[in-house]
């Protein structure tokens, strides 16, 4: 056999035109979510129809449609504005409108709550495309939230409304309201993530989220003001997510002040740390959506 026979498979091994199959610099420089955020990009035509298909759905058949989206935030504040200021006559320590307090403090929590519920019941909700189709299930909670995010657009109108009608006024730095929705977004994202993923293997996870979520409502700061809690309980407002989302809302609502910077970057720090592991919590289980599907 010749020395050229014997060295082919080497020099084809090494010749240029096969090196830039390697891309070993592109893995090293990936940033962690960097591959989902192009891939939620490129599919943002699926994410439109799903968030659309979601929101349709959730109303088929009603003859009111999209307005029990509106009727029910307005009555449950309309029961918890009688319990505790007419049975209870709770008021607060310098005497602003009680109603517009809570309708601030719950269009937040409003939002949150039914994207992670909605979430822990969604893989299983779209089974049919997670097994029969390579699908991005990763973007199906994504796109619980952006239609979460139609209803909590309604609602904002209506608190809005609720403001201006009881003689307030709104500030300018109203403008950075959408941030604290895009944070709250994340947070409920992230959460939602963990709790569907889980809902594949463990058909008990979206009862627990709902008993985790009931606790949690009353331990954010949404009835009462936050200086009427008990020294040894402000723990609970500092390492609540909610209660800096809770209070940036109504500073920019209510009170017409721009909330604190550090507090909002601790905000961030929660919701963003939230989204990654969330993130990365649900591609690991992914693995086995389609067999246990």
């Amino acid at each position: 056999m010749s020395g050229k026979s014997l060295l082919a498979p080497n020099q084809l091994r090494l010749t240029p035109l096969h090196l830039p199959q390697i891309r070993y610099p592109d893995t090293l420089i990936r940033l962690p979510g960097s591959f989902f955020l192009r891939n939620l990009v490129e599919r943002r035509s699926l994410l439109y129809q799903l968030v659309r298909r979601d929101f349709q759905q959730r109303y088929v058949g009603s003859t009111a449609g999209w307005l029990w989206g509106l009727i029910h935030p307005l009555v449950l504040l309309l029961s918890y504005t009688f319990a505790f200021q007419i049975i209870m006559r709770f008021e607060l320590p310098n005497g602003e409108n009680y109603t517009l307090f809570l309708m601030a403090g719950l269009l937040p929590w409003l939002l949150f709550s039914e994207t992670v519920i909605r979430s822990a019941g969604s893989l299983v909700e779209h089974s049919n495309l997670i097994t029969k189709t390579l699908f991005p299930s990763e973007i199906i909670p994504v796109s619980v939230f952006c239609s979460s995010l139609i209803n909590h657009f309604f609602t904002f109108i209506l608190v809005v409304g609720a403001i201006l009608f009881t003689g307030g006024s709104l500030h300018p730095g109203l403008i950075l309201l959408p941030g604290f929705t895009l944070l709250a977004g994340l947070f409920a994202t992230g959460i939602g993530w963990f709790a569907a993923s889980l809902q594949v293997y463990l058909r008990d996870t979206s009862q627990a989220a709902q008993v985790s979520l009931t606790l949690w409502f009353w331990l954010t700061p949404i009835f009462i003001n936050e200086d009427q809690y008990p020294e040894n309980m402000q723990f609970v407002i500092d390492s609540n997510p909610m209660a800096y989302i809770v209070r940036g809302y109504r500073d920019l609502l209510l009170y017409s002040r721009i909330p604190d910077p550090e507090e909002t970057l601790v905000l961030a720090f929660y919701c963003l740390l939230t989204f990654i592991i969330g993130g990365l919590f649900f591609r690991q289980l992914k693995r086995g959506f389609a067999d246990v599907l």
